[in-house]
């Protein structure tokens, strides 16, 4: 089995309450899984320690082969594991292509010492900017390329969080929530998106979301938490039959 991320007896505290508390978690490279369960069973806390706003108080995260628990944010972001937020974080005074060249990292016309030798980075510029454009179109974006940020509905946004992911090099998505407030037919075509974006780039996405009639026919493979653990995981129609998750997930 090829784990890009692997998650091992991850707990995390605040004071009395122990948001996540030992949670195990795979996710197999090149897959869409999603983590469910009700408000306050530890998945966003869960999301933060993978993702470095949080440090675990134990256990091993291991991404790409590497020991990351205890990584800040950037040094995360840097392995290619990245996440994006149940309210997407755009510059909203910026375009969507300008929204995009802003992910890019490593960017020589920012740096200090390159940015007044135009021809050391011009190419690369250039280069960038294709890449954008092809993001875009992979997204359906392309006709809002000069379009501010500020005018896209809910799901246009997702889509340029993934977009924004994608110019950074992600290899991974943790996404919170990406088809939160945003009606059916939207949330359907931002899923659909990253089913493409699985089949095509091989990108990993790991998706935490409650809206599950609309996401479960996207995803390969499921876990639930509650509590802080996670209490069931494997194929979507096997976890969401399991009693446990009915009981504490779907108030059965």
């Amino acid at each position: 089995m090829q784990w890009i991320l692997e998650a091992v007896g991850v707990r995390k505290s605040f004071g009395a309450l122990q948001a996540v508390a030992g949670t195990d978690l795979r996710l197999e490279r090149g897959q869409i899984t999603m983590l469910i369960g009700p408000n306050g069973s530890g998945k966003t806390t869960f999301i933060n320690i993978v993702s470095g706003l949080y440090k675990p108080d134990a256990g091993v995260i291991i991404y790409n082969g590497t020991e990351i628990q205890g990584y800040p944010p950037h040094k995360i972001y840097d392995t290619g594991l990245v996440r994006t937020f149940q309210v997407p974080l755009a510059f909203v005074k910026l375009t969507v292509l300008e929204n995009l060249l802003v992910a890019y990292r490593r960017n020589r016309g920012e740096s200090f010492l390159h940015a007044p030798l135009r021809r050391t980075w011009l190419k690369q510029e250039e280069m960038i900017t294709e890449l954008a454009f092809d993001v875009m179109l992979k997204l359906k974006l392309d006709h809002l390329w000069d379009e501010r940020s500020s005018n896209l509905s809910g799901g246009q946004f997702k889509l340029l969080e993934i977009g924004r992911a994608l110019m950074s090099g992600a290899r991974t998505i943790l996404m919170d929530e990406p088809v939160s407030g945003i009606n059916p037919a939207l949330a359907h075509e931002v899923l659909q998106h990253i089913k493409n974006l699985r089949e095509q780039l091989g990108i990993t996405f790991l998706l935490v979301e409650h809206r599950l009639d609309i996401a479960l026919p996207y995803v390969e493979y499921l876990y639930a938490m509650d509590k802080g653990k996670v209490i069931t995981h494997g194929a979507p129609d096997k976890v969401v039959s399991d009693p446990r998750v009915i009981e504490s997930y779907l108030g059965g």
